[in-house]
């Protein structure tokens, strides 16, 4: 017997052939719930983290927004020839000067705000009196605004905001971080166009997703600037119209507000309303409320949409969850650099993952659902019309009027 033989074959079983059952431990979904919730889980701890380190993490990240708004200066130029070191320079004294500029306007509306709150105090007190005794007529109790009144004190106010001002090592700590960072972001970013081209062949997603960020952060927050500037000189030229004391100041918080999308322009309006109510009354009110709404309507409703673009394609939910959430994490500068740090979630999580594009029309792409929705309604519209013609075609005729016209039929010879 040869070892070289070839062995019989085994013949095949004769029946229905049985797929093989696959083992549940394969499946990709049965842990799904675990990675939601462990996705949640890592989400709240970061939360928790930024809140801890906000002193640092929020004026790091004012440093990176304002490098970028400033990078095309960069660019523009070397382009032209002047050395890099030079550009990189001019690109730092651009934006330290519109942070002084910024910081001094600030200043003098502090000062302003003293003493227009010294001059209209009693104004103030007896507006007070005045609504506490018309929450009284009402059946609510005053007592904790009573008491509150008792004790206000402009001049006492007024040193409580000057030590706040003064006394805070918080401010300088923010500024020195913040100018820091601009300077060594200045200088980092003159390598960030060759570092891309490097970085393009291996990732090409990544860089793509980065130089949108960069666009849509950049486009953004210069046509908010650009336009908040607008509103608020608009703004204080109608209140010196219209008589309201503070002009410049609520003008500069018009500006500063504008930054905070949904909620800035209620903030901004504000303290207007309330003085304006001191020197003129309710039909001041009524105006500076239909002048700040016509402004407002106008710049942030019309014209910024147009000029943003799709830059932020976040809805407006998103936009206002946003606003509140990072101000609760990282304080009130949180509410102006809301939508960057959205855009920057979106980098991470969205963007530059394949896998998670699905989700962009949930978020505030809407392209697409809008032309499915457009469809929609052309079929709904055709469906109401063919509805309607059924229904006038299949009418019954009453009794006696066997021709539907309401006329008896005519008589045959």
């Amino acid at each position: 017997m040869r070892w070289t033989k070839k062995r019989s074959a085994t013949p095949a079983p004769v029946g229905p052939r049985v797929e093989p059952v696959p083992d549940a431990a394969e499946h990709p979904g049965r842990h799904r719930n675990a990675f939601i919730l462990m996705g949640l889980g890592g989400a709240t701890l970061a939360a928790f983290g930024l809140g801890a380190i906000a002193g640092i993490f929020a004026p790091v990240f004012l440093g990176l927004v304002l490098t970028i708004c400033v990078h095309p200066l960069r660019m523009w130029l070397q382009h032209h020839g002047v050395p890099r070191g030079i550009a990189t320079g001019t690109v730092i004294i651009a934006v330290v000067a519109l942070l002084l500029a910024l910081g001094y306007a600030i200043l003098i509306a502090f000062g302003q705000f003293g003493t227009l709150l010294h001059d209209y105090s009693d104004q103030i007190v007896a507006a007070a009196q005045d609504f506490a005794a018309w929450m009284s007529s009402i059946g609510i109790s005053t007592s904790e605004l009573d008491d509150l009144l008792a004790g206000f004190d402009p001049a006492s106010f007024l040193a409580f905001v000057g030590s706040l001002i003064g006394g805070l090592t918080g401010w300088v700590t923010i500024l020195v971080i913040v100018f820091t960072m601009i300077m060594l972001m200045a200088m980092d970013a003159g390598f960030v166009p060759a570092l891309l081209r490097q970085l393009y062949p291996v990732r090409p997603l990544v860089v793509a997703t980065l130089v949108a960020y960069g666009a849509n952060v950049r486009r953004y927050m210069v046509a908010t600037t650009v336009l908040g500037l607008a509103q608020g000189i608009i703004d204080a030229l109608a209140l010196i119209l219209i008589g309201v004391p503070g002009a410049f100041i609520w003008g500069l918080l018009a500006f500063v507000c504008s930054f905070i999308p949904n909620v800035g322009y209620f903030i901004a309006l504000i303290p207007p309303i309330i003085f304006g109510a001191l020197v003129g009354g309710w039909p001041t009110v009524i105006i500076v409320i239909v002048v700040y709404g016509i402004i407002n309507g106008v710049v942030q409703s019309i014209i910024q949409p147009r000029v943003i673009g799709k830059a932020v394609s976040l809805s407006q939910t998103i936009t206002f969850f946003s606003v509140l959430f990072w101000a609760v994490v990282i304080g009130p500068i949180g509410a102006i650099l809301a939508i960057p740090l959205t855009l920057l979630v979106r980098l991470i999580l969205v963007d530059s993952n394949p896998a998670m594009s699905w989700i962009r029309p949930m978020i505030g792409e809407l392209d697409e659902t809008k032309v499915i929705m457009a469809q929609f309604d052309a079929e709904e519209k055709a469906e109401r019309k063919k509805r309607k013609a059924a229904g006038h075609g299949g009418s019954v005729a009453p009794a006696g009027d066997p021709t539907g016209t309401g006329s008896p039929p005519a008589a045959t010879g």
